[in-house]
């Protein structure tokens, strides 16, 4: 490790991260901490250390802009003793002269997990994950753990807590496993790397939770802003996120969120009684509406209806001139496709809430799903450090809006009990609205009654 070449002075709480020997390490890091400027350097180290031909490293942020404004100038700052040529600003990669001249120059780029595809393909000597709590769960398992198997890269899984998430599992699998992983978790009242005064006014300043989970790494903390953390906190105490098993008696429906540049997800549920049970999910982008109908008939269910958001209807050019619900009915039976009432997203959150209650989900099938709904958050505005009412729009919203329109659907088709008729009394003067015909109703009903009896 050639630090006297280094800029970067690592923070003493860093120094047995970056002395590791371990291929797998967590970071559980409070904020303000220097857990990014760590990591970039990390990279770095590695770079410089690698015996492999051409190395390759990456920095990956939940979204690319967000790579690029937190940790770009760090990188092009800390790796400028050990450049083998200009940054490339386009790509957002630096190569780097590795100690093996054999090995050739290192290269070492930013990534955004909302473009994961950019990854696909490409081969790893160590990856650096930031804010993972953030990221779409499937995207490390498809995506990212692949370009470390034939080079044996490492991986830094780095955050801090957003709730019981994927993050979570995998600082649960560090904690237990430590012959395999390195675990690394700073609490702000332990680490002291905040002054203690500035703590004090954050504490004042945030909700008990908001400080919990940034500042002493609390994964049980209430995600702030979440639309449906308390109705899924509830459905897991009470065992309703458990095995949930078709019943082929009852037909099973779909309720979708179509993207058009992002994720279509799907959730297929069956009404029973005066319960939800939601048996699977499933959400991808970049595929035709042919790929959907074709996934719907391959799985073998008796199918009731699919319900389809309100813009189904509406007819593009680039399909020409055909809405979604007319390219569905080319693979699917139009008497299937229906269109869920058009409720304001308010309206249909509170839907998602009421149904949340009576929801059952299957957790191995829903596990991607039922995290969207985890993260489902408000939006935060940074000038008024408050939440907007709109939600954020980020990889939790077509889950999330697909099972609006599962509530909204639920609640349309719930069957209504009859409202009993209230008794009308008889009066003398204007306020007389009892009739003739009414009393030999009233009549005949009573004589019907008696009968029975």
């Amino acid at each position: 490790m050639r630090v006297a070449e280094f800029v970067y002075e690592p923070r003493p709480q860093f120094i047995a991260f970056h002395n590791r020997e371990k291929r797998y390490a967590c970071m559980v890091i409070h904020r303000r901490a220097g857990k990014t400027v760590a990591s970039v350097n990390d990279l770095i180290i590695g770079a410089l250390e690698c015996q492999l031909p051409r190395p390759q490293f990456a920095y990956v942020a939940p979204f690319r802009d967000q790579a690029k404004r937190v940790a770009w100038d760090y990188l092009k700052h800390y790796a400028q003793p050990f450049l083998a040529g200009r940054p490339n600003e386009s790509e957002l990669s630096v190569p780097i002269a590795c100690q093996n001249s054999t090995a050739g120059p290192a290269r070492i780029s930013l990534f955004g997990a909302d473009n994961a595809d950019a990854i696909r393909g490409i081969y790893l000597d160590g990856v650096v994950q930031d804010e993972f709590g953030d990221f779409k769960p499937s995207v490390y398992g498809n995506v990212i753990r692949p370009t470390l198997s034939d080079r044996q890269g490492w991986i830094v899984f780095g955050g801090t807590p957003k709730g019981r998430n994927e993050f979570w599992s995998v600082r649960e699998q560090a904690r237990l496993n430590p012959a395999e992983w390195y675990l690394l978790e700073l609490r702000a009242s332990e680490s002291g790397l905040i002054d203690p005064g500035e703590l004090e006014q954050a504490r004042k300043q945030l909700t008990n939770d908001q400080y919990a989970q940034e500042y002493e790494c609390d994964f049980a903390a209430a995600l702030p802003g979440a639309y449906f953390g308390r109705e899924l906190v509830v459905a897991e105490r009470e065992g309703r996120i458990t095995l949930v098993n078709m019943d082929p008696a009852v037909p099973v429906h779909t309720a979708w969120d179509i993207g058009y540049r992002d994720d279509t997800s799907i959730w297929w549920y069956q009404v029973i009684r005066d319960e939800i049970h939601v048996i699977d999910y499933h959400a991808s982008s970049g595929q035709t509406i042919k790929f959907y109908s074709d996934l719907i008939k391959a799985k073998a269910y008796r199918y009731g209806t699919h319900w389809l958001p309100h813009d189904a209807r509406a007819k593009t050019l680039a399909a020409a001139g055909k809405s979604i619900i007319e390219q569905l009915a080319e693979g699917l039976e139009l008497s299937s496709l229906a269109i869920v009432p058009d409720l304001s997203v308010q309206d249909g959150i509170q839907a998602a809430r009421k149904a949340l209650e009576r929801t059952w989900f299957d957790e191995e099938r829903c596990y991607e799903g039922l995290e969207a709904l985890r993260q489902y958050q408000r939006e935060y505005d940074e000038e008024k450090k408050a939440f907007r009412e709109k939600p954020r729009h980020d990889w939790t919203s077509h889950p999330a809006d697909a099972f609006r329109m599962l509530a909204v659907a639920w609640r349309a088709e719930e069957p209504k009990k009859p409202e009993r008729e209230a008794p009308r009394s008889l009066a003398v003067g204007e306020a007389n609205r009892y009739r003739m015909n009414d009393a030999w109703r009233d009549h005949e009903r009573s004589v019907h009654r008696k009968a029975r009896i």
